[in-house]
């Protein structure tokens, strides 16, 4: 009786892509594990200010975070995707308004940047981009999953998508340059997966440098963006500060690390438990450390492209795609801008950085991409009508 329950038990609510559930908590203890060696300058920076917070209580609360985004994702997973399409439209008209807010009048300012809330009584910052970001992609999906049949129509396929994408990463760009210009490419990435025509995907181009530049221009960004372009690109300027102790972290983490908690550069990175948190596993745990994570970011767009190919219809697959390429592609560039691949961006690692509400809004991301793998007996969509139409029933998906 005892051998069948925990095999039956797991099987009725760890549905979906096993492996991605694996994923998922191998890269939730890693990050707890870092985090914990990653803070202790923070731990005692507090301790200077007589602010509550030593490195146990910091690792208590980002634990928790990583708990609270872990039942969020089970949550999201065991909901049909479906349902997704029709939540992505309330998400984006109330990320509109809270954007607005958050730049113009009650944003928490933060390295120059009015990019957070503060949620009153708990007082955990959140970014509306977080939330924003979610939203454009399920609802691009669902806009162009539902116009297959007319890619080729101007005004009813690229309009809609234009003003979407245009409004959102034209409000994000106001104080987040890097999250904004990574969205637009996710977008862009997947109107090309959805077979939107290059003539079209060309004229979204245009104009997105235009209103992008408006945008920078507009906003609180344009100085650092044009400074930190600028130092990465010419090799006279002396290496920022950052990436200097993220080059020595590193370069003295040799093949197999320092050990866990052992890292000098911790002290000295600003943000090295965020933005740097990469050059901290590198330097503990040494090269071999590093690739194992990015090979864990790899199998994880694996097994979303593979529930992409397994997928009911053409929504669910561009989901899935679209949530996978989000989160490796900017883990790809935090990791790229702490080897010098790239110029900083501030952008967190996901699953990994410590952080507020993108805890949160990654483990509800991974959630959708788990229900559109569940696998269970869904129904078809006939091609060319609506995903919400009668479908026809279809067996499992193998996730060999």
């Amino acid at each position: 009786m005892e051998t069948t329950f925990r095999p039956n038990w797991l099987q009725r609510n760890l549905k979906g892509d096993p492996i991605l559930w694996a994923i998922v908590l191998i890269f939730s203890v890693i990050s707890i594990a870092v985090v914990y060696s990653a803070t202790g300058t923070l731990a005692y920076r507090n301790e200077l200010r007589g602010r509550p917070g030593s490195a146990e209580m910091i690792v208590l609360k980002h634990s928790g975070l990583i708990f609270m985004g872990l039942a969020l994702m089970w949550l999201a997973h065991r909901v049909d995707y479906r349902h997704y399409s029709r939540l992505s439209l309330y998400a984006l008209l109330i990320s509109v308004p809270l954007l607005l807010f958050t730049f113009f009048v009650g944003g928490t300012t933060l390295n120059d940047a009015s990019r957070w809330l503060t949620i009153p009584v708990i007082h955990l910052t959140f970014q509306p981009s977080d939330l924003a970001k979610l939203a454009l992609i399920s609802h691009l999906a669902s806009m162009l999953s539902r116009r297959q049949q007319h890619l080729h129509d101007f005004k009813s396929t690229l309009l809609p998508v234009m003003l979407w994408v245009g409004v959102i990463c034209g409000l994000i760009i106001l104080s987040n340059a890097s999250t904004a210009l990574l969205l637009f490419a996710t977008c862009m990435l997947l109107m090309f997966i959805g077979r939107v025509p290059l003539k079209q995907m060309a004229v979204m181009v245009a104009i997105g440098v235009v209103l992008g530049g408006a945008g920078l221009a507009a906003g609180q960004r344009l100085g650092t963006v044009i400074s930190r372009v600028s130092s990465f690109s010419d090799p006279n300027k002396k290496t920022p500060f950052q990436l200097e102790h993220s080059y020595i972290a590193i370069a003295t983490g040799g093949v197999a690390g320092k050990g866990p908690g052992k890292s000098t550069e911790r002290n000295i990175l600003p943000h090295p438990y965020s933005d740097f948190i990469f050059a901290i596993i590198i330097e503990e745990y040494g090269l071999l450390g590093g690739a194992v994570v990015l090979l864990l970011y790899l199998a994880l767009l694996y097994r979303g492209l593979k529930t992409v190919m397994n997928s009911y219809g053409a929504f669910g697959g561009l989901l899935s795609a679209g949530l996978s390429f989000s989160l490796v592609l900017q883990a790809l560039v935090n990791m790229g801008v702490a080897v010098g691949l790239g110029p900083i961006t501030g952008l967190p690692l996901p699953l990994l950085s410590m952080g507020g509400t993108s805890l949160i809004f990654t483990g509800i991301s991974i959630g959708i991409i788990l229900a559109v793998s569940r696998g269970e007996p869904e129904i078809r969509p006939v091609v060319g009508t609506d995903p919400d139409a009668p479908r026809i029933p279809r067996q499992n998906p193998s996730y060999a």
